[in-house]
């Protein structure tokens, strides 16, 4: 009882000594900088509408920056806009734009520089280098904020949002467009990267590298130049994503790249190049997908091993699976295939006939692109029929037991 009335006293005593400082061309504190320079810890800086072209903005302090009918920071293509470099700051409601451009010391919209318990929403930036970096963060929040970028090559921008070596980050709504990567995660563990809406960048919608026990739940990648990348990582959960119109040679809704102990649950996989591409991956669930109308449902390669694909819907796809070897390790079982021709005499809604996904033109195009040119073509066909009766090409062992006879409610 006395630990509780005395925290409550430091409470009521805190905000009874904060104060609120207002920013503003008619208020008597004119800039950002002053109003930081005069506050302490604790307070509170209200910016009004208005141009604050003020070069670097460092929030050195534990304060509240609130922006007024949107005021714009602007960097003139000089300067790192705002530095974040307090503990439990909270910066929100603010338009930055034009960031400096360089390669060497990545200029940024926002940047928070190894703090804790920074938050960071309900922003707008616009043609800024990198948009907001957050380095050696903990427990920090980056929500609602819609950013943009305009760069045509890689080399010129930055990403939209970059997390470094950081833990327990919450990336929540934001919206992401023309960076080289939409949201970019190295060396990040223990965090969530939800409802976030990346599309239109450069490379990739998402792209994490060497960040485990991570989960990315309900977003959306839509047109980017290759969709996303996860390599070099365990510990992923992936639930209830929208991977949508990812098209190019090397292009993918998601490529995964040395994963292991991960779950693929919920996806939706729609018109691609490769809805999923798998190398080096293995003990990878994936279930409950919907792969339709890709170049490829999915391309496992031969290094992939001990991965469990059930219950996905595989619709109107070019191809449902390709494989560049002979030896399969991975187990498919209780999927829909739309191109499964087999019956069900006991009515148990599974087929009686095993399904051999990989077609025997899948094959081929694996190992000679150009023959694409003969799709649809009667010979094709023919091959394909007298492969599925006597099978000698495609293994053995590429096979669903226990196919599905009808599309799958997910």
């Amino acid at each position: 009882m006395k630990l509780h009335f005395c925290l409550s006293l430091l409470l009521l005593f805190n905000c009874l000594w904060s104060q609120k400082i207002e920013v503003g061309p008619n208020k008597a504190v004119k800039t950002i900088k002053k109003a930081i320079e005069i506050a302490k810890s604790g307070d509170t800086i209200i910016v009004d509408k208005g141009v604050y072209r003020e070069g670097n903005i460092i929030i050195d302090k534990k304060l509240i920056l609130q922006g007024k009918n949107l005021p714009i920071l602007d960097g003139q293509q000089k300067y790192e806009v705002v530095s974040i470099k307090a503990d439990s700051v909270v910066f929100s409601g603010f338009k930055v734009i034009n960031s400096g451009f360089a390669s060497l010391n990545d200029p940024c919209g926002i940047k928070i520089y190894n703090k804790t318990g920074v938050i960071v929403k309900d922003n707008f930036l616009e043609n800024n280098f990198f948009g907001i970096y957050v380095q050696k963060g903990t427990n920090c929040i980056v929500k609602n904020n819609i950013i943009k970028a305009y760069q045509k090559e890689e080399q010129r921008i930055g990403n939209g949002i970059h997390c470094w070596k950081s833990e327990n980050m919450q990336i929540i709504g934001n919206k992401i467009s023309g960076h080289r990567d939409g949201i970019y995660f190295e060396f990040v563990s223990n965090s969530v990267i939800w409802r976030n809406i990346s599309k239109a960048n450069i490379r990739y919608g998402l792209h994490f590298m060497f960040s485990n026990d991570d989960a990315y739940i309900g977003n959306v990648f839509k047109n980017n130049g290759a969709g996303v990348a996860v390599m070099f990582t365990k510990n992923v959960k992936m639930f209830n994503n929208y991977f949508e119109e990812n098209w190019g040679d090397a292009a993918y809704g998601l490529l995964l790249k040395e994963i292991s102990d991960s779950y693929i649950i919920g996806n939706k996989f729609i018109r691609n190049t490769s809805g999923i591409y798998m190398e080096g991956t293995s003990r990878v669930k994936l279930e409950k997908n919907i792969f339709k109308d890709n170049g490829w449902g999915m391309k496992v390669q031969a290094s992939c091993m001990d991965n469990v694909i059930s219950f996905n819907n595989f619709l109107s796809n070019t191809f449902d699976i390709s494989t560049n070897g002979s030896l399969v390790l991975n187990h498919f079982n209780n999927n829909y295939w739309d191109k499964y021709e087999g019956y069900d005499l006991n009515h148990d809604g599974i087929g009686d006939v095993p399904f051999h996904p990989l077609s025997l033109f899948a094959v081929i195009t694996e190992n000679n692109p150009s023959a694409m040119l003969l799709f649809r073509s009667f010979m094709i066909t023919l091959l394909d029929k007298s492969e599925k009766i006597l099978p000698s090409i495609t293994p053995d062992n590429f096979v669903d037991e226990s196919p599905e006879m009808k599309s799958l409610v997910l």
